[in-house]
């Protein structure tokens, strides 16, 4: 067998996608969660998303704020990032969720993507988001709380010792 060229053998790698999140908390604390039109069995979802060709995770967190809230987002510092394995149709992904700070409260929600907004108590999360990614927020929620190092999750578990 031949030895691959440059080319063919990134194009033979597996294909990983990334996404970006912000957890954005109010005065009290509490976690703002937005409602999803295009996903009604999960309705409830973490202000972010997929990260575009050639976009860094931060700078995709930052765009998907603006474009989501229709407000400006100051990054303060990353919090959890989640490796997430496959599930057909999908590839594996990694997930990458940032504290931010938003310029205002007044969002406006684009309406083919987003039908609300809520503030929720941390301890509540879990009966708005499901599986890993309401692992990943209660983790990042820890993170923040303690202003501890960032935290890597497999599925939302952590999986290094001393990890939260």
């Amino acid at each position: 067998m031949g030895e691959l060229s440059d080319e063919e053998f990134y194009a033979s790698l597996p294909a990983t996608r990334g996404a970006a999140g912000a957890l954005i908390r109010s005065t009290e604390g509490d976690v703002l969660l937005v409602r999803r039109v295009y996903a009604p069995d999960r309705p409830w979802g973490i202000p972010g998303g997929i990260m575009e060709a050639d976009e860094s995770p931060l700078t995709a967190c930052l765009r998907e704020v603006t474009e989501e809230l229709g407000v400006s987002a100051s990054p303060r510092r990353l919090l959890v990032m989640d490796w997430v394995p496959p599930a057909l149709p999908r590839t594996c992904a990694l997930h990458w969720l940032f504290r931010v700070e938003v310029s205002s409260e007044e969002f406006v929600l684009p309406a083919e993507e987003l039908s609300g907004w809520i503030w929720v108590p941390p301890q509540r999360l879990d009966r708005y988001l499901t599986g890993g990614v309401a692992r990943r927020m209660i983790t990042a929620v820890r993170v923040d709380d303690r202003i501890g190092a960032p935290i890597y999750l497999e599925n939302g578990h952590p999986v290094l010792p001393g990890n939260i």
